[in-house]
């Protein structure tokens, strides 16, 4: 891996047409039994070959084997109920019909753990696995048991460290806790989300990082994108009670976005992955362009802890386009890892 400006991703990856349709959350599986279970090895290995040949250095699944990238995880807990849906505003952004929390959670067993050792057995590369954080899970859910947003955020966090354990020992890298809701709920953030992070990942082997970012492409997060005015400073909450985690590292929204770059300043003492490829259009970078973000990044950040990175997940977007993105990602941080000798 090289000394500077090693690259990754922030999630997802489009999945093959004959997998999914294209460009949807949530797509339902095309195939199932064996066939499917095939067709997702299959699908991360295509996904992993993508990345290694744009020159991405640590690598992840692009998360071909779930779904969704919360409620995959979710569908495998105890005391949820999908078969009884409720509607909930998810992100305080858009509806959608989610499962009920019944009762208490628990976990009946591993459920990514053979993912992580597949993906571990496809690469040399260093590599990277995703879970959503607790506060992002209880967002996407309607709670009628714990009736407290805080108390149903500890129990996921437990799961989720025991999930997480078992991922880091089968020779998983970075793990990555996904939690865009940190961009919505201050008060709870300051509350009690970050701590509930920090017990998700406690006693890791890996490196730990969490990814808070302004939302996939969608039609919901495009709008509410153009409601925030002229400077995004959500990060300004967040960042400080970062700085001060036991998060190693934190993937962040920056291309093509109105965050003030100044802002990854306060994250001090933190790898910073920056988000140098925009997931909300089709319209490939430069490699130009992605050096140019990580020229910018920085006048903040020491260049040993700038990781160029995507804005978010990339799974709305047509295989052809996320495939010329990796590309522009490489060749931009190849770019910049010249410029200064890295």
């Amino acid at each position: 891996m090289p000394a500077l400006f090693p690259t990754t991703i922030a999630g997802s990856l489009p999945k093959p047409e004959w997998l999914a349709p294209p460009g949807q959350l949530w797509a339902p599986w095309l195939l199932d039994g064996e066939a499917l279970a095939a067709g997702k090895r299959d699908a991360v290995r295509l996904a992993v070959c993508d990345q290694e040949h744009a020159g991405i250095d640590i690598v992840s699944d692009g998360e071909q084997t779930r779904r969704h990238f919360v409620t995959t995880l979710i569908e495998n807990l105890e005391g949820v109920d999908f078969e009884h849906r409720r509607t909930v505003r998810i992100r305080n952004r858009y509806d959608a019909d989610v499962p009920v929390v019944v009762g208490p959670v628990a976990r009946r067993g591993p459920v990514f753990v053979e993912d992580a050792k597949f993906l571990r057995s496809t690469t040399e590369r260093r590599i990277k696995y995703t879970l959503p954080g607790p506060m992002t899970m209880v967002d996407t859910l309607y709670d009628a048991h714990y009736v407290s947003r805080e108390k149903l955020a500890w129990a996921f966090a437990e799961i989720l460290n025991d999930e997480a354990r078992a991922i880091a020992a089968a020779g998983v890298d970075v793990l990555q806790f996904d939690e865009p809701a940190f961009n919505v709920y201050f008060d709870e953030v300051r509350d009690w989300g970050v701590a509930a992070l920090e017990r998700a990942a406690q006693g890791l082997s890996c490196l730990t990082a969490v990814h808070i970012c302004y939302g996939y492409g969608i039609k919901a997060n495009i709008e509410w994108k153009r409601s925030l005015g002229g400077q995004w400073r959500q990060y300004e909450h967040t960042f400080p009670l970062l700085a001060r985690s036991t998060i190693d590292q934190v993937s962040l929204e920056c291309a093509n976005s109105h965050v003030p770059l100044e802002l990854i300043g306060l994250l001090q003492g933190k790898d910073v992955l920056v988000g140098a490829i925009d997931v909300a259009t089709d319209r490939v970078e430069s490699a130009e362009e992605v050096a140019a973000t990580i020229r910018a990044a920085l006048a903040f950040v020491p260049a040993e802890r700038v990781y160029p990175c995507t804005n978010c997940g990339m799974v709305p977007l047509s295989r052809d386009v996320a495939r010329a993105k990796l590309g522009a990602l490489g060749a931009g941080a190849r770019l910049v890892r010249g410029e200064l000798g890295g």
